[in-house]
């Protein structure tokens, strides 16, 4: 059963948020390559820690809108993630999307349009937060 930002595994409780959630994004993929859960958990709580101490928090800086520009010295994957009734379009590590949509398409479409532009990824997400896709544009 896959993991979401809600409901995870308990070892993963004390892990701050964004850790949490890369952990959880990482966990999934591990079960979904075959792995044993516990085998996953643990892995996927070595690598997120891991990735933490690689890839500090970045804020936005103070930008408004539901569009951000993406810029090319930004090379932060984007996620497309379920946001409410709609999509949103959100760089890792920043909590305002850069962009929300109604359909999911919409968002897709604009993930690839500034991954493009910012020579990244677009990670597409199902609606339970899992990764379905990815488009690598580096």
């Amino acid at each position: 059963m896959p993991w979401t930002k809600n409901d995870y595994p308990p070892s993963m409780k004390n892990l701050p948020e964004r850790v949490r959630k890369k952990a959880v994004e990482i966990a999934n993929a591990l079960l979904d390559d075959g792995y044993e859960e516990g085998r996953a958990i643990a892995i996927a709580t070595a690598k997120a820690e891991e990735w933490e101490d690689n890839h500090p928090d970045h804020r936005s800086g103070g930008k408004s809108g539901t569009e951000r520009r993406a810029s090319s010295s930004h090379s932060s994957p984007l996620h497309v993630v379920p946001d409410g009734d709609g999509w949103a379009v959100k760089a890792e590590g920043e909590d305002e999307p850069r962009y929300e949509a109604d359909t999911k398409s919409d968002a897709v479409k604009k993930a690839d349009e500034l991954a493009s532009e910012a020579n990244t990824r677009a990670v597409i997400h199902r609606k339970d937060g899992t990764v379905q896709d990815s488009h690598n544009y580096s």
